[in-house]
């Protein structure tokens, strides 16, 4: 698996993600799903380096322009409810791109620390020999990420994985190495120290989807 880090070069993605963790800020649930938004635009502008691109000319006023433009075919697809703001800032950018939403949770079955994850409503375009960037705002154990993608496998043959998340945990990542082929692309806009025992990132920044949405039942 290809691994890029994008906070370890400084750049504003810093300051959006100082902005979501810090707990006088990220409490304003408007500003939360903004600064996700952008992060996702950034992310996005940097995935793109990895996009194949093709030749083209344009007619101007006044002439022929010749430049370039994405070859590859997209399909955005967010886990819910958290993924949705960050789906957005992505979508912003690839703005041509086929889109699909996939719910998943964790279901605590005994009402303690065990959980499974829950794969449930999905809406999926079309996914084959097409350019997969799965979106998740937290990669925790990595279980999430690996459930949604065996589900969609069972769609069909993407040409790329690409998986896209704003903060990882070390165990999440080593989850995602050993069940994703090893030609994916990790996208991390910054890692993290570790998991707790309720498998939360440490220090993370809480819940990205009651942050972003308010708190569910």
């Amino acid at each position: 698996m290809q691994i890029h880090i994008l906070s370890e070069n400084n750049s504003v993605l810093n300051h959006f993600l100082g902005q979501i963790r810090n707990i006088n800020i990220h409490n304003d649930s408007m500003r939360f799903r903004r600064n996700i938004e952008r992060i996702g635009e950034i992310m996005a502008y940097e995935l793109s380096k990895e996009l194949h691109f093709k030749d083209i000319e344009i007619q101007t006023p006044l002439g022929i322009k010749k430049t370039t433009e994405i070859k590859d075919q997209l399909v955005l697809c967010s886990i819910l409810r958290a993924g949705l703001p960050l789906h957005l800032g992505f979508l912003n950018y690839f703005d041509s791109a086929e889109n699909g939403l996939i719910s998943a949770y964790r279901h605590h079955p005994n009402n303690d620390d065990y959980f499974e994850i829950k794969v449930e409503y999905q809406a999926v375009a079309d996914i084959n020999n097409k350019n997969v960037i799965l979106i998740d705002p937290m990669l925790a154990t990595g279980q999430s990420i690996v459930a949604v993608f065996n589900r969609l496998m069972e769609q069909g043959s993407p040409k790329e994985i690409h998986v896209a998340v704003v903060i990882a945990a070390p165990e999440g990542i080593a989850h995602l190495e050993k069940h994703l082929p090893e030609n994916c692309h990790l996208w991390i806009a910054t890692l993290d120290e570790k998991l707790d025992e309720k498998s939360y990132i440490i220090p993370g920044l809480g819940d990205a989807g009651d942050l972003a949405f308010g708190q569910k039942l």
